[in-house]
């Protein structure tokens, strides 16, 4: 039996552990540290189709110039023929939006020190020059300590998109949290439009839901336009002066996020963050990715692996069969079926295996790790057919079992001596007890 593994690079990928339209992200291992990493795969006919390279560039360079403790941090950019991988921080306790959507709405505590970090992380953005135009609770991650993570800057906006006004003009985000001037399609500043994002966050997180809520898109816009929403009766009278600076329609007079960072409400038990900013990442390798140039390229190596064994599975398997020797003889009978462990290479012992079988006169075939033997001479019960199969019980150690599929059970045993000679280099127990193994 077997199982497949992939690498690509020194990262191995492991299981699925999101989708998009365009995109797959999975777990992933560096295999030299041992650290788990979160890696975006898309495909590179896609994004050609769809014209997303711009795009993801521009995803690419805004996460290059950002490195804070509550912005998901960008590892490596690897391609291969047919795939672009960005490699990524693992974050694994869900984000803001399934955390209200199981708990309900955060005591005002709570919503504050996600605030925090959340104003924190988009300040810095804001003073790299980067704008994240799509904030909102499903983009901001939670770390396994609880603490806040900005991710997904696919429609972030660099200093070189604005335009002689000095204003951004690509319509975008998600209507329940765009700000209206983003609507109104005259131009605006991509900091001061993030800012009415986090208001919208932050409302949210304390009501359990949001301040601009319609199905009809227009009415939707009517009343972000005109600020129209309510407070519930629990908010602090506080809290509700600094959302209503943030959700202030009027991006000119809108509280700016210096002023919020002063904010008393804001200030309360405020924790500045800690952090060694790296050196800045050159962007000059991004164009270098989407080329073809073979010698950026990375290759995805598909790698079969035996099944590995966990300990119940080994237990299990050892407590029903009788292993005080391999071919014990019992009332006359010989055992059908018997195993015995090695040190030795999963690839290696299998190659061992069909090279004695086939000077033993078998007929060989091999799927992975598990071989299927068949005699050339018909015997007492016609032709002796042996199954063998690897698991692999430990890093460094595998375990062979090898069983009687068809023909005479003397005739097995009399073949299993002698593939057992011809194997003597590389089996290291042939009488397997659990206390051997465990």
């Amino acid at each position: 039996m077997s199982r497949q593994r992939i690498r690509v690079g020194k990262y191995e990928l492991g299981r699925l552990v999101g989708e998009g339209k365009f995109s797959k992200v999975k777990f992933a291992r560096n295999m030299e540290t041992g650290e788990g990493v979160a890696i975006k795969i898309m495909e590179r006919d896609t994004l050609l189709k769809q014209k997303m390279v711009k795009q993801i560039k521009r995803e690419i360079s805004a996460m290059n110039l950002i490195k804070h403790p509550n912005i998901v941090r960008l590892h490596e950019v690897m391609a291969s023929k047919k795939r672009i991988y960005i490699v990524l921080e693992f974050v694994m306790g869900g984000d803001l939006h399934d955390k209200i959507t199981h708990d309900g709405r955060l005591r005002e505590d709570e919503a504050r020190k996600y605030f925090q970090q959340l104003i924190t992380a988009v300040d810095y953005c804001h003073s790299r020059g980067v704008s994240h135009r799509d904030l909102k609770p499903e983009n901001v991650l939670l770390d396994s300590y609880g603490n806040l993570k900005v991710s997904d800057f696919g429609l972030s906006a660099l200093p070189q998109q604005v335009r002689e006004d000095g204003l951004l003009h690509t319509q975008c985000g998600t209507p329940n949290y765009v700000a209206p001037e983003v609507i109104n399609d005259k131009g605006y500043d991509g900091a001061t439009a993030d800012l009415w994002s986090c208001g919208v966050i932050l409302f949210y997180l304390m009501a359990g839901y949001l301040p601009f809520d319609d199905q009809n898109l227009m009415r939707l816009y009517k009343k972000s336009c005109k600020a129209d929403f309510k407070y519930p009766l629990w908010f602090s009278s506080s809290a509700k002066k600094l959302i209503s600076r943030i959700l202030d329609p009027n991006p000119k007079t809108r509280i700016t996020a210096p002023e919020i960072l002063q904010n008393e409400w804001f200030q309360k038990d405020y924790i500045p963050p800690k952090f060694q900013e790296d050196e800045d990442v050159s962007l000059n390798d991004i164009d270098v990715v989407f080329s073809d140039s073979e010698e950026q390229l990375v290759t995805e190596i598909k790698e079969i692996q035996p099944v590995f064994m966990n300990a119940f599975e080994l237990i299990s398997m050892l407590q029903v069969l009788n292993f005080g020797n391999m071919f014990e003889q019992h009332m006359g009978l010989v055992n059908q079926q018997t195993r015995f462990t090695s040190k030795h290479p999963a690839k290696e012992i299998i190659t061992k295996i069909d090279e004695a079988a086939g000077t033993l006169g078998f007929n060989v075939k091999k799927r992975n790790f598990k071989v299927k033997l068949q005699g050339a001479n018909i015997g007492r019960k016609g032709r002796l057919s042996v199954v063998i199969e690897l698991f692999e019980v430990a890093p460094s150690l595998c375990m062979v079992e090898v069983h009687k599929a068809g023909g005479d059970t003397l005739e097995f045993s009399e073949f299993y001596e002698k593939l057992s000679s011809a194997l003597k280099d590389i089996i290291w127990k042939s009488k397997v007890n659990i206390g051997e193994i465990a």
